[in-house]
């Protein structure tokens, strides 16, 4: 009898969850993808970028890039030649140099102090570098036993990307389907994040740190925030791997970028998707997002060894660069919003304004 009673309670309950979310269908409309577009009024914002820079230095394919944010004008590159690079970017020399243990680096990330950046690959670790550049000094260091001042292992797979908090706290994503904060100074995980049923690919902080959004083989994207800690949202649309992710300048919605040929922009105030972006015509993954500093243009890396620019509104092409000999593997703009750089597996980088 009382069995009969919990199945009866079990019924109820299932059917008042259906319900709600058939009322919370109802409020939010369809899944139209062009919700940005009808925001839309007069002509597209014009984007005229022109190739200022070329960084040569490397002798094997660039993986990852990363401006630094105190001063838009340095950033770190990583190629499988085995090395980091911090250039300066206006003046294209190459600062300091530091070889790696392992060449097979996937990501690298530059802290907002300008003190350390970070890198990590197939050899399942975080490493942090001090840089002797920030210190005043403006010789390249390139000593075979520069030792790294943290190499974090807890990660069971590759790293794939790495964002620092600050100097104190980094975040990284790995192969193994979790994300990590961890402590830098004592070198013990903070907090691990597990919700991903496949490999992480990629991260991205929003504002102080307090949440950020991570992309997943599972072709899912899901948001985090590191006090609750745990997944507050998970965010599907994408047929395929999603490669990257980038958060809007206010923090309040994301973009992905997914092998199956298409940038999503999603919104996590109302737990849509607002925009997608694509084209027919290509036919080939996309490997790295990024949003200029106003969010009117977002830029996308792909295997065609292109870089288009998007209109985030209307999702109309407002520029195809292509300037690379080989895949486009990572882009970046700097915090001052004034430059557009590109890493290719050409071994080049290059500066679009």
């Amino acid at each position: 009898m009382a069995q009969r009673v919990d199945y009866q309670q079990f019924q109820l309950a299932k059917k008042e969850c259906d319900d709600l979310r058939l009322k919370i269908d109802q409020l939010r409309g369809s899944e139209d993808s062009g919700h940005l577009s009808k925001m839309h009024s007069g002509h597209a914002a014009p984007l005229s970028l022109k190739q200022r820079r070329v960084l040569k230095g490397h002798f094997g394919k660039i993986y990852a890039c990363h401006w630094s944010s105190k001063d838009s004008i340095h950033l770190v590159s990583a190629s499988q030649d085995g090395k980091l690079i911090i250039w300066n970017g206006l003046t294209t020399n190459k600062v300091e140099a530091i070889p790696l243990r392992s060449s097979w680096v996937m990501t690298c990330a530059y802290s907002p102090s300008g003190k350390f950046v970070a890198c990590g690959g197939l050899d399942n670790l975080c490493s942090v570098y001090p840089l002797a550049s920030a210190t005043g000094s403006s010789a390249v260091n390139d000593s075979p036993n520069m030792l790294p001042s943290a190499e974090l292992a807890n990660h069971e797979g590759y790293l794939s990307c790495c964002r620092f908090i600050d100097d104190d706290e980094i975040l990284t994503s790995s192969g193994d389907s979790t994300c990590i904060l961890w402590d830098v100074e004592t070198k013990n995980p903070k907090v691990i994040f597990d919700s991903h049923a496949s490999d992480v690919m990629s991260v991205s902080l929003g504002d102080k740190g307090a949440v950020f959004v991570s992309g997943s083989c599972d072709s899912t994207a899901k948001v985090f925030e590191p006090r609750v800690p745990r997944c507050v949202a998970t965010f599907a649309g994408h047929e395929s791997d999603v490669n990257s992710v980038q958060m809007y300048p206010d923090s309040s919605a994301f973009c992905t970028g997914s092998d199956d040929s298409s940038c999503r922009f999603f919104d996590m105030r109302s737990y849509r998707q607002l925009q997608a972006y694509y084209d027919d015509n290509i036919l080939c993954g996309i490997t790295s997002v990024a949003f200029s500093k106003t969010g009117k243009f977002l830029f996308a890396g792909y295997d065609d060894y292109t870089c288009i620019g998007w209109n985030t509104l209307t999702a109309s092409q407002a520029q195809v660069l292509s300037a690379h000999e080989n895949r486009v593997s990572c882009i970046g703009v700097n915090a001052a919003g004034k430059a557009l750089c590109t890493g290719s597996w050409d071994t080049l980088l290059m500066i679009f304004a």
